[in-house]
């Protein structure tokens, strides 16, 4: 459950503690992680005023899975690029956004970690203000004592060896969760002093919830086990209430609600997309890894999502996480002949 914060920490004292954890820091990382977070700063300041400052809409361009790109996605990718590559922190960089590895500009030093992003979850959702957000993964390069740029092997890793995963999610307030494998921690940004303040610390789910998310929409592509699942959570029995449906359509957000209150978040795998729809490395990793750090569970129906070995940088997996006894309940009918 929440544990409320009645002290004010603010984020960058919090990196500061964490870097206590590690013997070996060298403060490299923690000064990624603050890059990052201007990042997000600017990210949220622009999407509260999208309409005010025309960005709003769509492209002329396509991005690298056919999709038609918004305005303020571009921008907040570009966003991201421009606060990491100069920092020193980082030997490559990958964008859902973007076709393949990008490159640390020559004139910039290589670090030993690499960053994954998805700079504007939920796009769908951006010109009718409905809650998006930002989504990051962290790894360190396979071989650290390397200067040079670095390789789509150092991008390509099992979502097991990220050294820090989270994301933003702009709605009512902004506010960043993320984890170093430390447990799970909420900020909320206060705009009065340009800072993010704790406001929940060591974030852990409840064992079981009463809602699911997932687009039902898509029911009639399911196969029969997975509808019998929805429609197992659905129907009351004498020792089964039946759940609540609570999908936004915004992968962050579904899953903010789901980390705080339980219950169980899923795309499953459907007759258009036999192979999942949601992207591996940008969403899925980052997310199990904030979703196991608050004692939950993430799994694509039977293998744990943090142990897939990725084979292409825009993999997509099908994905059941949250409550631990919800998702272990998915997997049960979904083994079912």
């Amino acid at each position: 459950m929440p544990v409320t914060i009645h002290k004010l920490i603010t984020i960058e004292r919090h990196i500061a503690e964490e870097e206590l954890f590690h013997e070996a820091a060298t403060g490299e990382f923690s000064r990624l992680l603050r890059d990052l977070t201007l990042a997000i700063r600017i990210i949220s300041r622009d999407v509260r005023r999208a309409g005010l400052n025309d960005i709003l809409g769509i492209t002329e361009d396509e991005n690298v899975h056919g999709e038609q790109v918004k305005v303020l996605d571009r921008h907040a990718n570009d966003t991201i690029f421009r606060a990491m590559d100069h920092g020193g922190h980082l030997c490559a960089m990958a964008s859902e956004e973007s076709d393949g590895l990008i490159s640390i500009p020559e004139q910039y030093n290589r670090g030993k970690y690499v960053l994954l992003f998805d700079p504007l979850d939920g796009s769908s959702n951006i010109d009718v203000n409905v809650s998006v957000g930002t989504i990051f993964s962290i790894y360190q390069r396979l071989d650290p004592n390397q200067n040079n740029d670095g390789s789509m092997a150092d991008l390509l890793q099992p979502g097991y060896k990220q050294v820090a995963a989270g994301y933003a999610c702009y709605g009512s307030s902004t506010v960043l969760v993320y984890t170093t494998g430390n447990g799970v921690n909420v900020f909320t940004y206060d705009p009065t002093i340009g800072d993010f303040l704790l406001t929940v610390e060591k974030l852990q789910m409840p064992k079981r919830g009463a809602t699911y998310s997932v687009n039902e929409g898509n029911y009639h592509k399911w196969d029969a086990n997975m509808k019998r699942y929805i429609d197992f959570l659905k129907t009351p029995t004498d020792t089964h209430k039946p759940y609540s449906l609570r999908y936004i359509g915004t992968a962050v957000a579904d899953i903010h609600r789901t980390l705080h209150y339980g219950g169980i978040f899923m795309y499953p795998r459907d007759s258009e997309y036999p192979g999942g729809k949601l992207r591996l490395m940008y969403e899925l990793n980052p997310l199990a890894m904030l979703i196991e750090q608050a004692g939950g569970r993430a799994t694509d129906g039977s293998l744990r999502i943090l142990d897939l070995e990725p084979t292409e940088i825009h993999e997509r997996a099908p994905v059941f996480m949250g409550s631990e006894e919800d998702v272990l309940e998915a997997e049960q009918f979904l083994r079912e002949n």
